[in-house]
């Protein structure tokens, strides 16, 4: 496959998992962290992060917004739960399990 059409594609199922993530906001970071090992939050770093590669200025709280959709104090406010005891028990069982590997 040709190269730049292989990084339009990636670029492509980026912009919709972003997008996807963005419609289901009842989706709660902890519970990506426990099924996935990942977060919106590890999408912002890494965004910033490429972006830094690059020689692009996004600190992390402009990828944040790129990412959530809109300001990550908003996000909070309108979305985020508080942790139950179970979703943090299956958290700390899965951080411990990565100590292991």
């Amino acid at each position: 496959m040709d190269k730049q059409i292989q990084t339009e594609l990636e670029a492509a199922a980026f912009r919709r998992l972003v997008e996807h993530l963005q419609s289901h906001p009842e989706v709660q970071n902890i519970d990506l962290m426990i099924l996935a090992d990942f977060c919106r939050n590890c999408l912002a770093k890494w965004y910033s992060g490429a972006a830094k590669d690059k020689g692009v200025e996004i600190d992390y709280d402009q990828a944040r917004e790129i990412i959530y959709g809109m300001p990550y104090a908003d996000w909070k406010t309108r979305h985020q739960t508080e942790a139950t005891p179970e979703q943090l028990a299956a958290y700390e069982l899965k951080q411990k399990g990565k100590k292991h590997e």
